[in-house]
């Protein structure tokens, strides 16, 4: 992204497929081992069918496509909130949408879908667009 990013701009980001391994690996690296998401015996006592993602791994993504457009510390703000599962097997897709830009600042709506078009996580995030505001 640049400074002379508008109103409707949008960038996308497709994460890799996941599966048990990414899963393992992230409850490694994150210290999360919540057993619903390694464990389908653990899904399944929860009334769910299978493993599922960490919210925090769809989050991490939607981190990475905002610093793949821009430098971290252009980053003003970011938050989401979980809406839905992200099921093992799943290829979610990751959106950036800039819906207005004032002050110096583009605000942007972010999401991630999954291939059928369910919402994971809705968020949001404002970008410093001059980098000597950083």
């Amino acid at each position: 992204m640049t400074s002379g990013m508008k109103t409707g701009d949008t960038f996308t980001l497709v994460a890799p497929e996941v599966t048990r391994t990414v899963l393992a690996l992230y409850a490694g690296a994150s210290g999360d081992h919540n057993p619903v998401h390694i464990d389908i015996d653990a899904a399944r006592a929860v009334g769910i069918d299978d493993v599922f993602a960490h919210g925090m791994l769809s989050m991490a993504y939607l981190g990475r496509l905002l610093t793949d457009a821009v430098p971290q510390e252009r980053i003003r703000s970011y938050e989401v909130r979980f809406t839905a599962i992200t099921p093992v097997r799943a290829t979610p897709t990751c959106t950036g949408t800039v819906t207005r830009v004032e002050d110096g600042a583009a605000h942007l709506d972010l999401t991630v879908a999954l291939p059928d078009g369910t919402v994971t996580l809705r968020g949001g995030a404002v970008i410093a667009l001059d980098p000597a505001t950083a």
